[in-house]
């Protein structure tokens, strides 16, 4: 334990002790002195490791809210979403009274390719029994998941037979398009969750096949993307900015400004087209928005955007965990920066809450941005403000006249996704013989009255506490079974008819739609 210590204090010391300032020697100094003091005389042995990790923390949280350390074990799980793949068995479950329900096998995967059926019920792991144990779904992944060409022994059960697979993991698609489809015969719209290696690549396949249906303008929706590759931003953006127009800028202490550019022929530099954003838009998402902004080239329909305009480099540690450190900050082709403040991090951690507290989620007059973050754009000399996110031109309200305390237990308590599933799984021969396909099922299916009492009948058997409210259903009837259906959906087919579903109630993309559809687009005088 001594050699730990005091190995971690030289390498503390050798690293500020070479930055050759006084204050950073004075620091290094200072933390060696702790370190070893506590490993020499604190009354009980002392974790190193722990102790590490915390200084660490406590260390990058004292920078900025969005330096972050993430441990070894955690990593993986990190790295996934930006990868755009991870290695595993390729299934998607859900936990139902602790047993691992698959919910869907990924197409083309390990799973689907041994026989696994949606309905299966995991119940051993290389023999190990996993059902009723109260497992979590972290320790599933990690059961699952593995090195890639390693093998894992999956027993199921499926309508009261054991069977046993032995499955190779393999590289499993972690998609950064949940949905891509046609609203009407000209307008296409995709949605992306995150900014991965892959997000190129899957939205110029999405482009050229809505491009195929006839697709003249696009809806590119943001909505709750929290970023994730600043190249990945900068590469999308030069799919709809055209010639060597700037599309964002980064400048730090110890990184000169660098510039990045459009550089190619875009699959979409011309045609009418909305970005949607909300609240929890952010980073990569803010970069592309802004840019699509600051050239008039496009709308942005929605909601301020979260404010997140720092840039954060991945740094290895030795030990096999990682350091994000933010090395620069990034600004738009106007030269707006829309870091919000952070110097108060409690502040900074509650500012969602208090821009709703403010109203400001449903009023547009409620946000104020002082003159001095006021920009103009490049083309039509709009007004544009810094300093907080990303404003919209068109502002949304967020619409919670049908919401209610009743809807909310329903979705957050699982009832909706559980009893979906159990449903699908008892009717699934059936329903796909009467809905051989979505549109089919989208146009016909609806949650009657003896759907719903099975549904209330199944809520008050799993949740007896959770008493049904014929008020607050009366008032979110509507969004309860769409809801539903759009679980259905997922369970039936993939996420991206559950979007088909689910967006009949998203009141941004319904404006963006009645922009287009009414013609309010070409008042902006936008480049086209």
């Amino acid at each position: 334990m001594r050699h730990i210590f005091l190995c971690l204090s030289c390498t503390l010391g050798s690293y500020f002790f070479a930055q050759q300032t006084d204050a950073t020697t004075i620091a290094a100094r200072k933390m060696t002195e702790v370190l070893y003091n506590v490993e020499r005389f604190y009354v009980d042995a002392p974790d190193a490791n722990k102790l590490s990790e915390a200084a660490i923390i406590a260390l990058l949280e004292e920078l900025d809210p969005h330096s972050t350390y993430i441990p070894k074990e955690e990593l993986n799980d990190a790295q996934m979403q930006i990868n755009g793949s991870f290695v595993g068995i390729g299934v998607r479950f859900q936990l139902m009274k602790d047993t691992i329900s698959v919910v869907a096998t990924i197409p083309g995967g390990p799973s689907e390719k041994l026989g696994i059926l949606p309905g299966d019920q995991i119940v051993q792991v290389d023999g190990q029994n996993v059902a009723g144990i109260g497992i979590k779904n972290d320790q599933v992944r990690q059961k699952l998941m593995g090195d890639l060409g390693t093998k894992v022994k999956v027993t199921v059960s499926r309508k009261g037979k054991l069977l046993d697979f032995n499955i190779t993991r393999d590289k499993i698609p972690v998609f950064s398009v949940d949905a891509a489809y046609m609203i009407d015969q000209e307008i296409g719209y995709i949605k992306l969750n995150s900014f991965s290696k892959t997000t190129v690549q899957e939205v110029q396949n999405a482009m050229l096949s809505l491009k195929e249906q006839g697709m003249k303008s696009l809806i590119f929706d943001l909505q709750g993307n929290g970023g994730g590759l600043l190249d990945a931003a900068h590469k999308l953006a030069d799919e709809f900015l055209s010639g060597d127009k700037l599309i964002v800028y980064s400048e730090g202490r110890s990184q000169p400004r660098n510039d990045l550019k459009a550089g190619k022929k875009g699959l979409f530099e011309v045609g009418p087209l909305i970005v949607l954003t909300d609240e929890y838009s952010a980073s990569a998402s803010e970069i592309l928005s802004g840019a699509i902004q600051d050239w008039d080239r496009g709308l942005v329909v929605g909601r301020r955007s979260y404010g997140k305009g720092l840039v954060q480099r991945p740094m290895p540690l030795s030990d096999g965990s990682e350091m994000r450190l933010t090395i620069a900050r990034y600004y738009t082709p106007t030269g707006r920066h829309i870091q919000k403040p952070y110097q108060d991090t409690e502040t900074y951690r509650k500012d969602l809450n208090q821009r709703y507290l403010n109203g400001e989620f449903f009023l547009k007059d409620s946000i104020k941005m002082p003159d001095s973050l006021m920009y103009k754009t490049l083309k039509t000399k709009r007004t544009v403000y810094g300093g907080g996110g990303i404003m919209p031109d068109v502002f949304v309200a967020l619409d919670t006249t049908e919401s209610t305390t009743y809807f909310s237990k329903l979705i957050q308590g699982g009832h909706v996704n559980s009893f979906a599933f159990k449903y699908i799984n008892t009717n699934r021969t059936e329903l796909k013989a009467q809905y051989p396909s979505f549109q089919s099922f989208k146009n016909n299916f609806t949650c009657d009255n003896a759907f719903m009492d099975e549904f209330f009948a199944y809520v008050a058997q799993e949740d007896p506490q959770l008493l049904f409210d014929e008020k607050e259903y009366a008032t979110s009837k509507k969004l309860i079974k769409l809801r539903l259906k759009a679980v259905l959906a997922q369970d039936l087919w993939s996420t991206g008819e559950m979007f088909q579903i689910y967006n009949q109630t998203n009141e941004i993309l319904q404006q963006a739609v009645e922009v287009l559809q009414n013609k309010q687009y070409s008042k902006y005088e936008l480049d086209k």
